[in-house]
């Protein structure tokens, strides 16, 4: 198995501070990993390091060479005063409108080409970033809080959808979430921080690791695992819809 980012023994200091230590993990190839903890965990901060964002201040960070990485931001602030269509922003990567209009059918937000990126819904919102992150082509997906701002339904739905995009491009995805029982069944493992590794392994062991419990109570153990059955399809604010309506709203699928 190919290792994309290595890291050993990673730390980050500010203002004498320990934000990050002895953080020392592999991102192999095809392999979904989930970052969890509590806020000021250092998450974020963790994410840039291995994004190349920020140097640690110890320890050694590397790469698969030409390993090429798609980032998906925590937030994105645009004025409301800018004149940006959701077309023009993806634009700004340099890439054409046929590679543009593709990234956004396998997002499943064609029909807001053309809309102000102020007027979309926060789940569009979310699938029009993952479409920004996907126009590299990326080995990598790197996903902070992908599901910011989705209700329940549109998670699961946005879960569904980047395990459907690693199983087609068998790239890498190191997600960054706070809340493991909706993305259980989405990754294959979990690594718990809070500034230091507490626990990692397979989810069903990482919430029952006493480092875990200490950080969430027990009852995040007591959450139900979701598994979504693919009998019925969903528009993009998560309602269900027939198998006529998908098909007159998303056109036959290529083979």
């Amino acid at each position: 198995m190919t290792t994309l980012v290595s890291l050993k023994n990673i730390a980050f200091d500010i203002e004498g501070r320990s934000i990050l230590k002895n953080i020392s993990f592999d991102i192999q190839q095809g392999e979904i990993i989930t970052l969890i903890g509590p806020n000021g965990a250092g998450k974020t901060t963790l994410i840039k390091i291995i994004l190349g964002l920020q140097k640690p201040s110890s320890g050694e960070r590397s790469l698969r060479k030409k390993l090429t990485i798609g980032y998906m931001p925590q937030k994105l602030h645009i004025d409301n005063s800018m004149p940006l269509t959701v077309k023009r922003f993806l634009s700004l990567a340099g890439d054409k409108l046929l590679d543009i209009q593709s990234a956004l059918a396998r997002t499943g937000v064609t029909h807001v080409i053309n809309s102000p990126v102020q007027t979309i819904s926060g789940g569009e919102m979310q699938r029009v970033l993952l479409a920004r992150a996907l126009l590299s082509r990326p080995d990598l997906l790197v996903l902070d809080e992908p599901v910011q701002g989705v209700d329940i339904t549109g998670q699961r739905e946005l879960y569904n959808l980047i395990t459907q995009i690693r199983d087609e491009d068998h790239c890498s995805v190191l997600m960054v979430s706070h809340d493991l029982h909706l993305v259980m069944a989405s990754t294959d493992s979990v690594i718990c921080i809070n500034k230091h590794i507490c626990c990692s392994g397979h989810p069903q062991v990482v919430k029952k690791h006493p480092a875990y419990l200490n950080l969430f109570g027990l009852e995040a153990t007591e959450m139900a695992i979701y598994t979504h059955q693919h009998d019925h399809k969903h528009d993009i604010h998560g309602d269900i819809i027939s198998e006529h309506q998908a098909n007159v709203n998303t056109g036959p699928k290529n083979a």
